[in-house]
């Protein structure tokens, strides 16, 4: 699954534009990730992700990177064998496009700060 275009606000996935946070998996994309702290997830927030065994889970912090990571959820990701890269969302959508070839790799991606 590509994607196609991020820009502010905006991301567009399989022919598809969404203009909310998103959650790229292998064969589909949930396209209303949404957090009880807008910039700070909760480690029940990535249950899905962690159901679903990628090797690689990408995390898009936003445009300028504003999403927060604490060392909490990367913990619990790697104790379930899941790799975590975090990344400004333009970085994270060039990595996910280029590791989804090879790898079995999500993308949880907050599009706009």
């Amino acid at each position: 699954m590509k994607i196609e275009s991020f820009i502010f606000g905006s991301i567009t996935i399989a022919g598809q534009t969404y203009t909310n946070d998103v959650i790229v998996y292998p064969d589909r994309v949930d396209g209303s990730w949404s957090r009880e702290e807008e910039h700070r997830p909760q480690i029940s927030e990535f249950a899905d992700i962690v159901l679903a065994e990628p090797d690689i889970l990408i995390i898009g912090t936003g445009y300028a990177g504003v999403l927060c990571i604490p060392d909490q959820i990367r913990n619990y990701l790697t104790s379930k064998g899941i790799e975590v890269r975090v990344e400004k969302t333009k970085k994270a959508v060039e990595m996910f496009n280029t590791l989804q070839e090879t790898e079995k790799v999500i993308a949880a991606l907050h599009i706009t700060c």
